[in-house]
C-alpha cells in the first residue's frame, strides 16, 4: 500500500536535480526497517477524504503565496484544517456550510468530519518509531462567556483538545496560551498572541511537529555553494547538499518530481521542479488532487531496492507568519469572518455577533543533511464586535435630531468638515 501523502510539502526554494557532480559518505551503515503497511486499510470514504483534503492544501497555497510579498510560502493545510475542524463545532446553518464545503467536506455530516479528523490524527503519529510526529489540539476560552458545553464536549472527544478557561484580563492568560504553543512544538514556536483583546472570545490552537532523518543521509562535507536560478532568472549561490540518495523520480513534460523518503519510508519529502520554461506559479495553478496522485502514484514502495542517483538539494531555514482570513473568504468561508452573518450558535449562547477575528498560522522549516524539522500552530481566534469606550466624533458623521417614542426623524445631516459654515 502507498504510503500517505497528507503532509507532503511543496517549497518554492527546494531543489532536486537529476544529477549532481559530488558524492556522498558511506551514510547510515544500515537503514531503518522500512514501514510496509499502515496500521489498518483506508475505507473508500477514508480516500476520499483525503483527496479533497489535498486540494485544500493546493488551493491554500496558492491563495497564501499570492498575499506575499516574500519568495518564500510554507504552510501546513494539516495544521488549518485541523483548527478549523474543531471551529467548524461551533457553526450553524449557512456559516457551517461555507467552511465545511471550503475544507472539502461538503455532504459529509458534523459526526462524520469528526470521526474523520481522529482516525487520521491516530494514524499517523506514531507509525514510524523513526519519525517524531506530534499533533496536539487547545482551546482556551474567557471565563464567564456563555459558551455551549457540548461544543466543548465535541473537541475533547474528537479532537484531544485541552480546553482550558483563563481570565482573558489577566496577562498571564497570553504566557499560558503561547507556552502551549512552544511546548507543542519543541520550542520552536515560542508565540502565537501579543495580546488578547475585550473582543476577544476564545482560541482555538492546533500544533503540528515533524522530525524526520532521512533514510539515506547526506555527508556534510559535500555541502557547497551552488547555482539557484531564481523567478526573475537571476542566479544566486545557495548552500545545497549533493549526495547518491535513493530518491523516486517522476517526470512529464515540464516538470520533475522527486521523492525522498525519511525512516521507515512512510513518511517522504515530495519536491516538484519546474523544467524548461515551465514556472512554479504555472505548476501551482493547475495543480490538484488528481494530478498529484498521478505524479506520486509510481514512486517505489521500498527505496533501499533501488539505485542511488545523484541528488543536489538547497539546505534551508523558514520561519514564517501568515494571517489565513483572506486566503480563507477567498476560498468561500467569508461568512465565518463577517460579525453580521456569522453564526455561531452551536458555540456560544445566546448567539450574539461571534465570528471568526482571524486565522494564523505559524511555521518553521528546516531542511539539512540529517533530515528535516517541521512545526506549525494554526491559531483561531473568535471575537465580538467591540464596542468603544466612549463617543469620539473625529471623523465624518451622520448626525440625526429625532422624536424617540415614535421614532420620526426631524432633521438628518451628513457632517463632513465641522469648521465649515454651508
Amino acid at each position: 500500500m502507498r504510503p500517505l501523502h497528507t503532509i507532503a510539502v511543496l517549497a518554492s526554494a527546494v531543489v532536486l536535480l537529476p544529477t549532481a557532480s559530488c558524492k556522498s559518505g558511506t551514510g547510515p551503515p544500515k537503514p531503518p526497517a522500512r514501514i510496509e503497511t499502515l496500521p489498518r486499510d483506508l475505507t473508500v470514504a477514508e480516500r476520499e477524504i483525503i483527496d479533497r483534503s489535498n486540494d485544500f492544501a493546493f488551493q491554500l497555497l496558492r491563495q497564501v503565496r499570492a498575499q506575499r510579498s516574500s519568495p518564500n510560502t510554507f504552510l501546513s493545510p494539516l495544521s488549518a484544517s485541523m483548527a478549523l475542524g474543531m471551529t467548524l463545532n461551533g457553526a450553524a446553518n449557512a456559516t457551517f456550510d461555507s467552511m465545511r464545503a471550503t475544507l472539502g467536506f461538503e455532504g459529509l455530516s458534523q459526526g462524520e468530519i469528526n470521526r474523520s479528523y481522529h482516525d487520521l490524527k491516530d494514524l499517523l503519529t506514531g507509525l514510524d518509531p523513526h519519525v517524531d510526529l506530534l499533533i496536539a489540539n487547545a482551546t482556551f476560552a474567557r471565563d464567564g462567556y456563555p459558551f455551549v458545553p457540548s461544543f466543548f464536549d465535541s473537541v475533547t472527544t474528537w479532537f484531544d483538545a485541552a480546553a482550558q478557561t483563563l481570565d482573558f484580563g489577566n496577562p498571564s492568560a497570553v504566557n499560558t496560551i503561547n507556552q502551549w504553543a512552544s511546548d507543542n512544538t519543541e520550542g520552536l514556536i515560542p508565540k502565537v498572541i501579543d495580546q488578547i483583546t475585550p473582543d476577544q472570545i476564545l482560541f482555538l490552537l492546533n500544533a503540528v511537529y515533524f522530525k524526520g532523518d532521512w533514510t539515506d543521509q547526506f555527508d556534510k562535507a559535500h555541502t557547497s555553494p551552488s547555482s539557484f536560478t531564481l523567478a526573475d532568472g537571476k542566479r544566486v549561490q545557495v548552500p545545497t547538499m549533493h549526495g547518491e540518495i535513493r530518491v523516486g523520480r517522476h517526470w512529464t513534460p515540464g516538470v520533475l518530481v522527486g521523492e525522498l523518503p525519511y525512516g521507515g519510508q512512510a513518511f517522504v519529502m515530495d519536491v516538484v521542479v519546474p523544467q524548461d520554461t515551465a514556472t512554479l506559479d504555472g505548476v501551482l495553478a493547475a495543480l490538484n488532487a488528481q494530478t498529484w496522485a498521478d505524479w506520486t502514484g509510481g514512486f517505489p514502495d521500498d527505496y533501499t531496492q533501488i539505485e542511488p542517483i545523484d541528488v543536489a538539494l538547497p539546505k534551508l531555514e523558514l520561519k514564517t507568519e501568515d494571517t489565513l482570513n483572506t486566503p480563507l473568504s477567498n476560498m468561500g468561508m467569508g461568512i465565518a469572518f463577517d460579525p453580521n452573518r456569522a453564526d455561531f450558535s452551536h458555540m456560544v449562547t445566546p448567539p450574539p455577533d461571534v465570528h471568526i477575528d482571524f486565522v494564523k498560522q505559524n511555521t518553521y522549516l528546516k531542511v539539512d543533511e540529517e533530515g528535516t524539522t517541521a512545526a506549525a500552530v494554526t491559531t483561531v481566534g473568535m471575537g465580538v464586535t467591540a464596542v468603544p469606550a466612549g463617543l469620539i466624533v473625529d471623523r465624518p458623521y451622520l448626525l440625526v435630531i429625532r422624536e424617540r417614542l415614535s421614532g420620526t426623524i426631524l432633521f438628518i445631516g451628513a457632517i463632513g468638515d465641522p469648521r465649515a459654515s454651508e
